[in-house]
């Protein structure tokens, strides 16, 4: 079954600046010893910072090296565990997502409201962390900030590593521009890159 990872996304076309060093240094790290290195690594952020990026880009390094990888959104786990309930499939839904070797896992807040979800996450979690199996979490915010969800898990997103990614400096933006013109193939010059 796919991964659902975006090739395209990967560590050497990150960059990195003082607002997202933490949270590369952990991803980093995490993808060269999954399991071993912050477990779980919690990466929060505003929309459009890289959270998504960094993801992918542990996902796409573990999976060279034949781990079993799975990229979700909340949102889409929620969505196939309520196949799964609709279709007394719940025994395969477990398997899928409990046997894997790098669960990567954005939009965690989307879990807010959604208990049967929660309750469900909160065994696949106990599950890949008693194995030693890494998990990765993106959110918008702090796992101390989402008081909505249940405490015995709100309490274990807290555990490993928690790395924020803050909005981009002036040079940091620049050799964003620059790096995603270069790759497109397209010369724009500095004026206009401070511009845009």
């Amino acid at each position: 079954e796919s991964t659902r990872l975006n090739p395209r996304y990967t560590f050497s076309n990150f960059i990195v600046g003082q607002s997202n060093r933490l949270a590369h240094a952990g991803c980093l790290a995490v993808a060269e010893n999954p399991g071993l290195s912050y477990n779980p690594l919690f990466v929060y952020g505003g929309v459009g910072l890289g959270k998504t990026h960094l993801l992918h880009a542990i996902g796409n390094r573990v999976a060279q090296d034949q781990r079993r990888t799975l990229y979700v959104s909340a949102e889409t786990f929620a969505n196939e565990l309520i196949n799964a309930i609709r279709t007394r499939s719940t025994e395969e839904f477990r398997a899928k997502y409990r046997t894997i070797d790098v669960l990567l896992l954005d939009d965690v807040q989307f879990l807010i409201g959604k208990e049967r979800t929660q309750e469900e996450f909160f065994h696949t979690f106990n599950a890949l962390h008693s194995t030693g199996k890494q998990i990765v979490l993106s959110c918008d915010r702090p796992p101390r900030a989402l008081s909505a969800l249940e405490d015995r898990l709100r309490s274990r997103l807290g555990w490993g590593l928690i790395a924020d990614v803050q909005p981009p400096d002036f040079e940091t933006r620049m050799a964003i521009l620059r790096a995603k013109a270069e790759a497109a193939g397209v010369y724009a010059s500095d004026d206009v890159l401070a511009f845009v």
